[in-house]
């Protein structure tokens, strides 16, 4: 399995990013997909996901700011960011719901003016 985030950097307070993940290695339209976020000393944390049939659920500090969408046919799952703040601020890390796949180098998103 392997998982290669990218789209992270760093933006203004109410700006935007749009987050990617490459997955490769397994089945990916058999699988729900996470998108997770980690900051220095805090345990990573769960932020959004999407199923095989595409229904979602995010974390309530994301809700109406972030959508998760994937790509069945890339093996491709997304996240874009709008209205960011600076709590966004994290390396964000995407996943197999329920797995225990090894996590990727994540890509780091800093909001900040």
């Amino acid at each position: 399995v392997q998982l290669v985030e990218s789209g992270g950097g760093l933006v203004q307070p109410g700006g935007s990013l749009r987050l990617s993940c490459a997955a490769a290695g397994f089945t990916f339209i058999n699988y729900a997909m996470g998108w997770y976020r980690q900051t220095p000393g805090k345990q990573r944390e769960f932020v959004a996901q999407i199923t095989n049939a595409g229904s979602t659920v995010y974390v309530d500090s994301v809700k109406g700011r972030f959508t998760i969408s994937r790509d069945n046919a890339k093996n491709m799952v997304y996240l874009q960011m709008d209205s960011l703040k600076p709590e966004d601020t994290a390396v964000y890390y995407c996943n197999g719901l329920g797995t225990k796949w090894k996590w990727g180098q994540g890509t780091q998103v800093t909001v900040s003016s």
